[in-house]
């Protein structure tokens, strides 16, 4: 891998049902990877989801399928944490535990799209967060920013940063904003399509369609995987 610095000491995470696992993920995942050389990055499906209906497919096979699209690339690590908790997985606590692991000056760096920072000041004790984690922010062509007068654009106001590897000088605190490559894929639509019998081919690794019509999930059609 080509990467912009020598591997640093910092965890990389990046949640979500995963419903399934698609491209958009994984390349989000994989510029923030690329700039800041994590140490690990950490892919932390969730089992039970507290503010979403309950995901279509069961935990075992998003688990699966998240650990197939990660097979391989070394640097990414499907943790099955969120997976085993019998109760409601809330970010908050995921990051205690990721921070109960690692010394108190390892950057930890929680990745997430800018359509779920919109809403980051609904999360539960959202206020805690930062104290825990940096915030890579994924910022799509055409996505807007939060509104001016909103909590999450006074947190940008106060924690921004345009340097990506200001991250990796401190533990937490920080948020970058991240001009991600333009792959604009809903698991929603691709449930929808598959459903429909429509193949996912160029928008989920080749793999994790396999494991899909294998098992036919999301009621997909059977159809040809060569």
């Amino acid at each position: 891998m080509t990467s912009a610095i020598n591997q640093s000491n910092a965890i990389g995470i990046m949640g979500g049902t995963f419903d399934p696992i698609h491209l958009g993920h994984l390349r989000l995942a994989w510029e923030a990877q690329s700039l800041l050389n994590f140490s690990c990055l950490e892919i932390m499906p969730c089992h039970l989801p507290p503010h979403r209906d309950t995901p279509a497919s069961h935990a075992d096979h998003r688990f699966e399928m998240a650990k197939l699209a990660c097979a391989d690339t070394p640097a990414f690590h499907v943790n099955d944490w969120e997976m085993k908790k019998p109760s409601a997985s809330y970010t908050v606590e995921t990051l205690e535990h990721l921070r109960s692991e690692h010394a108190a000056d390892t950057p930890i760096v929680f990745i997430m799209g800018m359509d779920a920072f919109h809403n980051f000041c609904q999360w539960h004790r959202w206020q805690d967060i930062l104290s825990l984690c940096h915030l890579w922010v994924a910022h799509r062509p055409g996505c807007a920013l939060p509104n001016s007068d909103s909590k999450e654009s006074g947190i940008l106001r106060n924690a921004q940063t345009t340097d990506a590897r200001a991250l990796l000088s401190d533990s937490n605190g920080k948020v970058h904003i991240h001009n991600t490559t333009a792959l604009d894929i809903s698991a929603t639509q691709l449930r929808h399509d598959m459903k429909l019998g429509i193949e996912p081919r160029f928008l989920i690794p080749d793999i994790v369609w396999k494991h899909i019509n294998y098992h036919q999930l999301y009621q997909c059609q059977q159809t040809s995987t060569d």
